[in-house]
């Protein structure tokens, strides 16, 4: 019996040599930029050091610091070891190859304070073998990836506060720079992700640094929460510094803080779950990017879940009081809204439904719009699959964040779908999975179809076309015309009106 050889690829730092799973390559824990330690602390990465001789690329990396317990309960499973020093990524790809592959590039979820690029459900196994190359990374989570203060303000000649972006800004050059090493096109790079990762992928969409480095992107679950404005960000640094004992924090005093005494934090001094508008890696909110029409023009695949407001009560969102406060202030019009959702009883019912479109769905609504003013295609998804031997636990429909071991095909490694999915569940994934690899092959201006078991268009000037996925959680794909039209329609109003245009 052969051994194979195992995977040796050559980096601008070095060689680095990986291991085999049967027909894919695997390169665990690739550093792509410098430990952001000491003075490297807030300041936008820098490149990764050059090494001699072979780095063996067998170990996943440490994550950044975080909650371990909410990260198993809430953001797909153990992440393992912690440290400062976090900026690696991971790349799956296949064996044999007899021309360069598409590139997707994962960005993890977990509101910005948890979540791993090893985590089992974003295991790359499935997709390489579909003949794309998959990239896994961590960027820094919670104050360490978004901190603003005084004493840090001007320190590289420019403001900088998103440290997490530049992150992933970072990642994304080294991927243009290297990907070709591991059998990847690096003019082909579609950048996708799942929550707060699907939030990263619409900032750096309307980041003016991360033009150029990702030509197509797919938003899963990404929420309308306005931007952290900068002056908020500063005053809540200059909170979290004087919580330490440092009332007028010197940049020396701030960074001498240990690193792991920032994940406790709770509120009001934790981050919110959105990045700082107002610096150079984004001058100004996304929402007014994307209202606009200014984002970078590339195909986008967007959707959401039927149950995503199974997140706001994890954070002790009170669904049915949301409606009594709408009764009580008498917006939106709580007549309207019954109209908008006819057959819905109880507040508790219509909280959820109402608060799942206006922080969830409409998103897909309002970038689709957008996408057609610049031209590009849109295709918009609703995942509404529950495995079936859920349906009684999932009964409200697909939770916040379920459809991902379904796009990585993963069922079988995620928590706890490994212990209940069927043959049908595991087909479903598969197919699901299709779908997102065919747009990372094909999408573009000229070919605005995707195809698998049904064909699937993208939304292109003047129309509105959704793809749902799961129909009322039995496996099957329907494409359906103008999807909640009025109900995106009146809380698009209801989002400009938080947004900062004219």
């Amino acid at each position: 019996m052969k051994i194979p050889s195992l995977p040796l690829a050559n980096t601008q730092q070095g060689n680095i040599m990986g291991v085999v799973q049967g027909d894919i390559h695997l390169w665990r824990g690739i550093p792509y930029a410098a430990p952001p330690t000491g003075e490297l602390r807030w300041r936008a990465p820098q490149p990764a050091p050059a090494w001699q001789g072979v780095r063996q690329a067998n170990t996943f990396s440490c994550a950044s610091w975080q909650d371990i317990e909410y990260c198993k309960a809430l953001g797909g499973g153990d992440p393992g070891r912690f440290s400062e020093d976090c900026l690696y990524l991971n790349i799956w790809s296949p064996a044999t190859r007899s021309r360069p592959l598409p590139v997707m590039v994962w960005l993890h979820g977990g509101g910005y304070t948890i979540g791993s690029g090893c985590l089992p459900p974003y295991d790359g196994e499935a997709l390489a073998k579909r003949e794309v190359v998959v990239v896994t990374l961590n960027y820094r989570l919670g104050h360490l990836g978004f901190f603003a203060h005084p004493a840090l303000e001007g320190e590289e000649g420019e403001c900088l506060n998103n440290f997490a972006l530049l992150d992933q800004i970072a990642a994304l050059r080294w991927v243009q720079d290297n990907i070709a090493a591991f059998g990847g096109d690096a003019h082909n790079v579609t950048l996708f992700g799942e929550s707060a990762g699907a939030r990263s992928v619409l900032s750096l969409m309307a980041s003016p640094r991360a033009k150029g480095l990702f030509h197509k992107a797919i938003i899963q679950s990404g929420y309308t929460l306005p931007d952290t404005p900068r002056e908020t960000a500063l005053e809540k640094g200059v909170a979290v510094a004087a919580h330490f004992g440092l009332h007028n924090a010197t940049a020396e005093q701030l960074r001498a803080i240990p690193a792991d005494a920032f994940w406790s934090l709770g509120a009001p001094l934790k981050i919110a779950p959105t990045p700082i508008s107002g610096d150079a890696v984004l001058p100004e909110p996304m929402l007014d990017i994307i209202f606009a029409g200014k984002q970078h023009p590339m195909p986008v695949l967007i959707g959401s879940n039927s149950d995503e407001a199974s997140v706001m009560a994890v954070f002790g969102v009170d669904l049915a009081g949301q409606i009594e406060k709408l009764r009580r202030e008498r917006r939106l019009g709580l007549g309207l809204i019954k109209l908008l959702y006819p057959g819905v009883k109880g507040d508790e019912e219509l909280g959820r439904q109402v608060c799942r479109d206006m922080a969830f769905t409409t998103l897909g609504y309002v970038v689709m719009q957008a996408q057609q003013r610049v031209g590009e295609p849109c295709w918009r998804y609703w995942f509404d699959y529950v495995a079936q031997s859920e349906h009684a636990t999932y009964a409200k429909g697909a939770w916040h964040g379920n459809e991902v071991p379904y796009v990585f095909d993963t069922l079988m490694l995620a928590e706890p779908s490994r212990y209940y999915a069927n043959d049908n569940d595991r087909a479903f994934a598969s197919q699901v999975a299709d779908y997102w690899v065919s747009f990372a092959y094909h999408a573009s201006r000229t070919c605005d179809v995707l195809h698998g078991p049904v064909r699937w268009p993208a939304s292109v000037q003047g129309r509105d076309r959704l793809l749902r996925i799961g129909l009322n959680k039995f496996a099957g794909f329907k494409v359906e015309n103008r999807f909640m039209r009025a109900r995106m329609s009146l809380f698009k109003r209801v989002m400009k009106h938080h947004v900062s245009l004219d």
